[in-house]
């Protein structure tokens, strides 16, 4: 028969190996960055479940603004690898105009005196800066590298209806670049055009046509056009990158009857169009929504991972994930939108959010992260 010290050291023998890998594979990444402090070995664990048990996934990060003095900001995440949204607690985003996100990595506000911009993960550094030479509403706004690229909108700027600026981060002046290119002229808003950038190039698609371009910071030269309409079905397309590939999804019909969304990579010199996948019948319901029409549709990328949504009525969002090649789809409702929201400024971006993002908002002080509701 055991002795009472017996008994005791059984009770409160470690848990470790295996199955301390799999408690943490359920354990959301909010909690994991503080829980790999405890100790070596509950460190080891955590970085073992992450690597083969359930790895880390892009989170979808929803930043709303209220539209009345003080501009209240509040930011949710949607993480798909616990498949939860978690509140995140934030200081006061000092306030220079409507919150904007232009596409997957970067928020930014402009005033006719001051431009304010975000790109990394949680947003958790602001920049401040005179407002570009040329003011204009409604433009596209991507960092490439170590430039922010502010072009398009509608402004009034002497012979130049479509000026265009880079901020260089490292000299932290403005200079002006050559126009955007005049086919773009009569749909120069970010409302009619859909961009992606990497460390080189932004690329910048008409989404009724699919003509595109792209541009390069470093020589501050146009290229194209390319033809990305997938096919004359094809009414509405936008572009991101999925795995470092850049991919077009498009809506097939019209405005009032969609026929279906599918997902095609982009190969060879912007010149060839790989169908991926299409998204199942019911989620093209759920994405359409209460609106009697989809004239478009936004995402936000990172990663393996694309956010779909309806920007009339972002109350589903559809996920796509793509594993080696192939797409997997499903959706979550959007708990960030109810009453009050609706009638607010909503940012979507997308962020590859890691344990040692987590862990600087943590140290900061500046994040809280709580966990909302399972779906």
């Amino acid at each position: 028969m055991a002795t009472q010290n017996e008994e005791k050291k059984e009770v409160e023998a470690p848990i470790h190996g295996d199955i301390l890998e799999a408690i943490m594979s359920h354990v959301p990444l909010s909690d994991l960055a503080p829980a790999c402090h405890v100790s070596k070995t509950w460190k080891r664990a955590i970085f073992s479940s992450l690597r083969h048990l359930n790895p880390i996934k892009p989170w979808l990060i929803v930043q709303t603004q209220s539209a009345r003095h003080p501009y209240v900001t509040t930011a949710h995440a949607y993480d798909p690898r616990s498949r939860l949204w978690i509140e995140i607690e934030q200081h006061p985003i000092k306030y220079v105009s409507t919150l904007r996100s232009s596409h997957s990595t970067l928020l930014y506000m402009q005033s006719p005196f001051k431009f304010a911009f975000s790109f990394d993960p949680l947003h958790l550094t602001w920049h401040l800066v005179g407002a570009p030479i040329a003011w204009r509403t409604d433009p596209i706004v991507a960092r490439v590298g170590h430039r922010v690229v502010v072009a398009g909108g509608t402004c009034d700027f002497g012979d130049d209806p479509l000026p265009m600026e880079t901020y260089d981060l490292r000299t932290g002046k403005w200079e002006t670049c050559e126009s955007l290119p005049a086919i773009l002229k009569d749909s120069a808003a970010s409302a009619w055009l859909s961009i992606a950038a990497d460390e080189n190039r932004m690329y910048v698609t008409e989404k009724c046509s699919g003509v595109t371009f792209s541009f390069d910071p470093s020589t501050k030269t146009w290229h194209g056009p390319f033809d990305m309409r997938p096919g004359n079905n094809v009414f509405s397309s936008v572009i991101g990158f999925l795995n470092d590939r850049m991919v077009v999804v498009g809506l097939i019909g019209d405005a009032e009857n969609v026929k279906g969304i599918k997902l095609w990579q982009v190969d060879g010199e912007m010149s060839e169009l790989r169908e991926m996948g299409e998204m199942p019948k019911e989620l093209v319901g759920k994405l359409k929504g209460g609106i009697p029409r989809l004239p478009s549709i936004a995402m936000a990328s990172n990663g393996g991972f694309a956010y779909l949504y309806n920007q009339a009525d972002p109350a589903e969002l559809i996920l796509c994930e793509v594993v080696n090649g192939a797409c997997k789809w499903g959706s979550v409702k959007n708990v960030v939108l109810n009453d009050a929201t609706r009638m607010q400024t909503l940012a979507f971006t997308c962020a590859d959010v890691g344990l040692g993002v987590l862990q600087e908002a943590l140290r900061s002080g500046d994040r809280k992260f709580t966990i909302r509701n399972a779906v």
